[in-house]
């Protein structure tokens, strides 16, 4: 950082300030932003169409402050802006086991951010929403995953935004002309060869998540370009970023014929050649896998997916595998998702159904940042590399990976169950 931008107002944010700055708005996010924009060396702020906010996710006092103090001063954003999950659900408020004075000071913040004119959408899967940006359009997203599923799959344009930077980005309708936003920045720099796994391999939900982990370990923040994986469904690539940002810092994939800035190795390289290239066999996917696990017990006290939020056609595949069985009362079946989801499946009658079978649907939050689980005895199953990445920590869980199908199967048995023809795995 330069002795401009620590011991006074660099020169930069000065011109910018004057220039853009709106009469009608509180200047705080501006300066801010202007502060962020010299940081990062942008030479100029550019407009965006939306906004997707990360900030209105409760960590303590100092994020209630900056909230309040935002919506006291009448600042509203000045795009379409949408809102991330927050640490309560408002629509299932009894799911919260954690403190009540956490729980009210998360809905305090949760009002500020609605009181500043977001859209109270509460998902980390903004992309899931009936509109979501279209190819080229130059965005503010927050949230890991959010970001690069804009970036890679949908060919949106934004930086990593975390807390506070987003919400300045949507009320000034501005962000910094940098990295992601501009053509350069979004070319690939490592080359990642799939090699020797099946077709079958390669269409389980299982393998997008464990290849996403390596993706992720291998790449850092670097861009990745994955060749030798031919189909992939927006659930697949969901999969497969979120957990690319959570084991490395990953902001933007490139998927040869199937990314839409990757119709060719030549154009995601942008005619250079990789800086590096590894080699992803089926023996390094299975060792992801494991190592995504942090035990191999038989006991099992829960299962949660939605890890990313579940989509529609996620709900789909639940419904089928499930078969209107019951979940063992042994064990509690979690499914985040988020609320525009949730109307659609209570639309089509399939809530009731899968609330009938024992499955409990969370919206407004998910379930690895905070307490929901009542902590039964055993393992946490998931399908999620994302969510077997943060929960141990988070909360303390042992986890069990493994694919949607075993996480069903185990939910109605009451143990864990593996399918002895996936990846080797003993039944």
């Amino acid at each position: 950082m330069s002795p401009g931008v620590v011991g006074g107002k660099h020169e930069f944010s000065r011109r910018v300030e004057h220039r853009m700055a709106e009469p009608s708005q509180p200047t705080l996010p501006m300066r801010l932003l202007t502060r962020y924009a010299a940081i990062v060396g942008a030479a100029r702020l550019i407009e965006i169409t939306r906004a997707h906010i990360d900030g209105c996710l409760y960590h303590g006092p100092a994020s209630v402050d900056f909230a309040r103090t935002l919506a006291d001063s009448g600042a509203t954003v000045t795009v379409p802006t949408t809102l991330n999950v927050g640490a309560v659900d408002l629509l299932h408020p009894e799911l919260f086991r954690g403190r009540p004075e956490v729980a009210a000071a998360a809905r305090e913040m949760m009002r500020h951010y609605k009181a500043m004119g977001c859209r109270q959408t509460w998902t980390c899967a903004p992309y899931q929403l009936a509109e979501r940006p279209a190819f080229g359009e130059q965005v503010a997203w927050a949230e890991s995953n959010a970001i690069v599923f804009a970036n890679s799959v949908l060919g949106a344009r934004t930086e990593r935004y975390g807390d506070f930077i987003d919400i300045c980005a949507a009320i000034t309708g501005r962000v910094p002309d940098v990295g992601l936003h501009t053509d350069e920045g979004r070319l690939g720099r490592v080359l990642v060869r799939v090699r020797g796994l099946s077709d079958a391999a390669m269409r389980r939900d299982i393998f997008f998540a464990a290849l996403g982990h390596l993706v992720g370990r291998l790449a850092g923040r670097a861009i990745p370009v994955i060749d030798g994986v031919p189909r992939a469904t927006e659930d697949d690539l969901k999969a497969l970023g979120a957990a690319a940002a959570s084991s490395g810092s990953v902001a933007m994939f490139h998927m040869v014929g199937v990314t839409p800035e990757a119709p060719t190795l030549h154009e995601a390289f942008g005619g250079r050649a990789p800086e590096r290239t590894v080699d992803v066999t089926a023996a390094d996917v299975a060792a992801a896998m494991a190592e995504l696990s942090s035990t191999a017990t038989s006991r099992l006290g829960a299962v949660s997916v939605g890890t990313p939020h579940f989509s529609f056609d996620e709900f789909a595949r639940l419904r089928a595998l499930l078969g209107a069985r019951a979940i063992s009362p042994e064990i509690e079946f979690f499914v985040s998702t988020g609320r525009d989801t949730l109307a659609r499946i209570d639309a089509e009658g399939w809530g009731r159904e899968l609330r009938d079978c024992g499955v409990r649907i969370v919206t407004d939050t998910c379930t690895y940042i905070t307490p929901i689980l009542s902590g039964r005895p055993g393992a946490v199953m998931t399908n999620s590399a994302k969510w077997a990445w943060y929960a141990p920590n988070n909360l303390g869980y042992e986890v069990v990976f493994a694919s949607l199908d075993e996480c069903v199967e185990s939910a109605v048995r009451g143990e864990v169950w593996r399918d002895a023809a996936q990846w080797g795995v003993p039944a």
